[in-house]
């Protein structure tokens, strides 16, 4: 039985079915905009952490590098399996943990895919082990929301129709955290689940950054590499290196 919201949330097929929209081509146009901006010869080794159903993955496979997946979600692990070959690999991790030290030219944590454990020092964490997973001079790329945004913007309900199933999602900010409720109704069966981000500023993210041993390169505010405003943009991309 999970104890954690996102072992429940992020194994559940509604998750999938819910943001089904995050599609391989968004993922492609965003990567490729990521990767002109920094220098990494093919083959780089490269980790994709929390690569949920594997579309960063497989697109910087594309690109020629060396990739490994890594998350927490055992069904995303399973799905992923089937892609693997000899420069492609995905294994289960909890990215609190570092996977091998000084390996990797470059780690991405893309689509929010970060923020998600009750203590800060748990997401700190986080940043902490994917700096010891790269070699000195390699890139640290995270793609988060914008805390300044979703606070002026906060859209507190929603419902929404995929395939069927019905989903009604309220949102509301509690304390240093974004909470969304997800009931689904899918024919007979109900089903509730939960997600909670925590509201991180970019001075926060420097903070990490300094202690871990990273010198940010660029900030950006939306996924077409646009510049950053605290108040109007809606997402924060960090590009950072290891010193």
């Amino acid at each position: 039985m999970p104890h954690n919201w996102y072992e429940s949330w992020f194994d559940s097929t509604y998750y999938h079915l819910l943001y089904q929209h995050r599609n391989d081509e968004e993922a492609e146009i965003f990567l490729s905009l990521l990767l002109q901006r920094i220098h990494l010869p093919a083959p780089s080794g490269v980790l994709d952490l929390a690569c949920g159903k594997g579309r960063h993955s497989r697109f910087l496979h594309h690109c020629g590098h060396d990739v490994t997946g890594v998350d927490l979600s055992p069904e995303n692990i399973r799905y992923c399996k089937q892609f693997e070959n000899d420069r492609l690999h995905f294994y289960q991790h909890d990215m609190r943990r570092v996977l091998r030290v000084g390996y990797f030219d470059a780690v991405f944590n893309l689509f929010t895919s970060f923020g998600y454990f009750d203590r800060m020092s748990e997401n700190e964490r986080v940043i902490i082990s994917a700096t010891s997973a790269l070699r000195k001079g390699g890139y640290f790329i995270i793609d988060f929301l914008n805390a300044g945004f979703i606070i002026q913007h906060l859209k507190e309900s929603q419902e929404t129709e995929k395939e069927g199933v019905f989903f009604r999602i309220t949102r509301q900010i509690s304390g240093n955290k974004i909470i969304k409720t997800i009931n689904v109704d899918d024919k007979d069966s109900q089903h509730s689940f939960r997600e909670e981000v925590a509201l991180i500023f970019p001075d926060q993210f420097t903070q990490w950054f300094a202690k871990a041993g990273l010198t940010v390169l660029n900030i950006y505010g939306d996924y077409h590499l646009g510049e950053y405003h605290p108040d109007s943009s809606q997402r924060l991309i960090f590009i950072t290196r290891k010193i």
